[in-house]
């Protein structure tokens, strides 16, 4: 069966546009280095792994109201203070232009208000019922490598000119703890670049070495409430007192698998856009030459128009 390819789309972007220099512009100016770096890497990937469906997933709530009232330390510190996210202006003015160009490629595109990429990528393969593999730059979706329904990861390094794929086993391997286990794991841990602090004192040794040992935050909240031994040293204090936050902690770091998205969503390639002539144009006016012309020849309809 044909595999379902999910882009975390903003992951994809704010890399392009850190590898390529902002002097890659429009005829008018504008910067469009994060486009032509997007398009490149998913013609790329259509080439290399020739999926049969390719769905861009993208962030209506990059912050959603339910995370940050569990954690109000969820990327706070990226927060401007009108409550946007601090982008830097070249890729800003770029956004909604990438989601013109995408939309007039005819690619599918999934969001939903209230909820991060990370949310529909999860939704998304949790439905599949074919191979998926999904996209990103972001380690927090290892959580859903499964070797069984065999979803895994496509994890940019390096920009986007490289991909390492991580599967359940590639998570045991380099963590040491089962391959289920990235989440509960990354609660523990912690990451300072979402605002997510973690147990105190327990960093990633100490955090693998307790999901060996009590398989999950909840094996471990068990444990403590019945006095379980099986602790590392100095490690039973530090956890008690952060009961508060191993409470509210996973209902963060856990993507959400029910969003309620549309069932009609498909995403199979090639991508008939809408209007080829409007394609041609907005190509045009950004000045997305060979980028879009390889784009088209990998992943539309009549490509070589």
């Amino acid at each position: 069966m044909g595999s379902l390819m999910l882009l975390d789309t903003a992951s994809l972007y704010y890399r392009a546009f850190y590898g390529m220099p902002e002097t890659v512009t429009a005829p008018d100016g504008t910067p469009v280095n994060a486009i032509r770096g997007l398009l490149d890497a998913i013609a790329r990937l259509v080439r290399d792994r020739s999926p049969e469906r390719l769905v861009a997933c993208l962030d209506a709530d990059w912050r959603p109201a339910f995370r940050v009232s569990a954690i109000p330390s969820y990327k706070a510190h990226r927060a401007e203070p009108d409550g946007t996210e601090q982008t830097p202006p070249g890729l800003a003015v770029q956004v909604p232009l990438i989601t013109q160009v995408l939309t007039a490629a005819g690619i599918a595109m999934a969001e939903h208000e209230g909820y991060e990429a990370d949310d529909i990528i999860a939704t998304l393969a949790d439905r599949a019922r074919t191979p998926v593999e999904v996209v990103t730059g972001d380690r927090d979706l290892f959580q859903l490598v499964d070797d069984d329904r065999q979803i895994r990861i496509l994890y940019t390094i390096r920009g986007l000119a490289k991909l390492e794929p991580v599967t359940e086993s590639e998570v045991e391997k380099k963590y040491d703890i089962p391959g289920k286990a990235y989440a509960d794991f990354a609660v523990l841990r912690g990451d300072p670049s979402d605002g997510l602090p973690g147990v105190p004192g327990i960093g990633e040794k100490t955090a693998a070495t307790l999901i060996r040992a009590f398989g999950s935050i909840d094996g471990i909240q068990k444990a403590l409430d019945l006095g379980h031994g099986g602790f590392p040293p100095g490690t039973r204090k530090k956890l008690e007192a952060a009961r508060d936050y191993l409470d509210v902690a996973p209902s963060v770091v856990i993507t959400a698998r029910g969003v309620p998205l549309p069932d009609d969503i498909d995403g199979r390639l090639p991508a008939r856009p809408p209007d080829q002539e409007e394609l041609t144009e907005i190509g045009v006016a950004l000045g997305l030459g060979s980028s879009l012309t390889r784009f088209r020849a990998a992943v539309t309809e009549r490509g070589d128009s």
